[in-house]
């Protein structure tokens, strides 16, 4: 390539016999369509993908085995979320069953951050993988919850073991409430995985 571009470059020069000016600018731009062709398939093919992982969260509200606790209330009143601090600890397992396999744990701080009336809190989630595929690795998700009817999504914004310098996102969803403490969620991540070594 280079000794091409040498001979187009400096045709007085070169000790190459040139092809029919005709043919020297096709020449030149396959051989820069061939070179950008193969730097694109090594970007490609660099050990990173896209990985779904398909999880529920079982949460337990009230009770001796509680995985979820207010911290503190609002200083603004039961209306308001701003200034509360909620925590949890819930079951992540395989299965929307409570006799699915145990994978590991829900672990998260919730902040109320909104003025407005109603929920609006920013939350910080560490998913513990104890056992499966991924024991021994963790994935950290930040973002907003601005209501808890529907899809809430989070930003995967790294792990550690398995997940280091994971990026990405989650979809969560309340899909059952078994019991009136208890509630199943069913969890999508979406996550890019780097498997270069370190």
């Amino acid at each position: 390539m280079v000794v091409l571009l040498h001979a187009v470059l400096h045709p007085k020069k070169s000790a190459f016999t040139m092809a029919p000016p005709k043919l020297t600018l096709p020449l030149l731009l396959l051989s820069l369509l061939a070179l950008m062709t193969s730097s694109a398939a090594a970007v490609a093919d660099d050990g990173d993908g896209l990985t779904h992982i398909h999880l529920y969260v079982h949460e337990t509200y009230t009770g001796p085995n509680a995985t979820a606790a207010a911290v503190l209330q609002s200083p603004l009143g039961a209306n308001s979320s701003f200034g509360s601090i909620g925590v949890v600890d819930d079951e992540l397992r395989a299965g929307p069953d409570r006799a699915s396999p145990l994978l590991g744990r829900y672990q998260a701080v919730f902040f109320g951050t909104s003025l407005q009336v109603g929920a609006g809190y920013l939350s910080s989630v560490t998913l513990v993988f104890t056992a499966g595929d991924y024991a021994g690795s963790t994935l950290s998700l930040q973002g907003p919850v601005l209501g808890f009817a529907g899809t809430i999504e989070r930003a995967i914004v790294g792990g550690t073991g398995r997940f280091r310098l994971a990026r990405g996102y989650m979809l969560f969803k309340m899909i059952s409430k078994p019991t009136p403490e208890t509630d199943v969620n069913e969890v999508h991540l979406f996550v890019l995985m780097h498997h270069g070594k370190y």
